[in-house]
């Protein structure tokens, strides 16, 4: 890899472009529709060069990481000018619509469906961090679309960010499954934010008395609307479903309190506890 270009440089981007600059020898080249966000990575460091769309068939890879209802046509566009031995992901955290989109491009075998899973709350380039991947899982779907050298590049790059590469055959179960882990907790930390800044109207008493599992349960409602409100629509279907699980369970938890039924209370919870035994299984495998 010698030269590198990426499009878009809010938190992963940028944090993409870190670990790059740290794990090749390649020019890392910045775009974004936003020049304050280019003229910042430039300035931090984050970046070698700031460019325009232009530069596109010069590289030798291409990473997409705009909000996720740009990607779909972005990708296609992309593809149109790249060389024959480009390789070009986006890291969305949908994949339906990208993959349909390029689904019957003429270079579709250039393109890996990846998404890397890690992130924080925090937004734009000067959120962009080193180690933002390391243990963390890179989802990599319809492999058998894309050509295996293409894969086998861009396992490497993930590899050397100290990520864990794992395949799932179609974009749409990823987009299922996502919703239920990811997005839903996304949904629900907006909710709760929501929720009790209308119920409580006095800001210092949030202020005052919202202890760690309040800050730590409300962390996610930090996140950038921007990039959230696409990820929402994009995978609406799955996510009415998991809504709709979450309500009844929520509605259930509702039922049992105006019961007052303590042994149905500590049942419910002690049946969920064992989520911190799935959540250090996956860690630690």
């Amino acid at each position: 890899m010698k030269k590198i270009a990426i499009i878009g440089l809010g938190l992963i981007g940028g944090s993409l472009a870190l670990e790059l600059k740290k794990n090749s020898w390649a020019t890392i080249y910045g775009i974004d529709k936003n020049p304050e966000h280019v003229n910042k990575a430039l300035e931090l460091g984050i970046i070698y060069q700031k460019a325009g769309l232009e530069i596109i068939p010069e590289m030798d890879v291409v990473i997409i990481a705009v909000p996720v209802n740009i990607i779909p046509d972005l990708s296609v566009s992309i593809l149109d000018h790249i060389g024959e031995n480009t390789l070009v992901f986006d890291v969305g955290s949908t994949k339906s619509a990208v993959c349909d989109a390029i689904r019957n491009h003429k270079r579709r075998q250039n393109f890996v469906a990846l998404h890397p899973i890690a992130g924080t709350e925090f937004s734009g380039p000067e959120a962009a961090i080193y180690d933002l991947f390391t243990d963390k899982v890179n989802i990599i779907c319809e492999r058998k679309l894309s050509s295996s050298t293409m894969v086998d590049r861009a396992i490497d790059i993930f590899e050397n960010l100290k990520m864990k590469n794992v395949f799932m055959e179609s974009a749409t179960q990823h987009d299922t499954h996502i919703a239920y882990v990811s997005h839903l907790s996304h949904i629900s930390s907006f909710m709760l934010g929501k929720t009790v800044l209308e119920i409580e109207k006095d800001e210092k008493n949030i202020f005052n008395m919202a202890g760690s599992g309040f800050a730590s349960t409300v962390r996610l409602a930090k996140s950038n609307p921007e990039t959230w409100t696409p990820i929402f629509l994009q995978n609406r279907d799955n996510l009415l479903k998991s809504l709709e699980e979450y309500i009844k369970n929520l509605n259930q938890f509702k039922d049992i309190l105006t019961r007052k039924s303590a042994d149905d209370v500590l049942n419910i919870m002690q049946n969920t506890n064992r989520i911190k035994d799935v959540l250090a299984g996956i860690k630690h495998e």
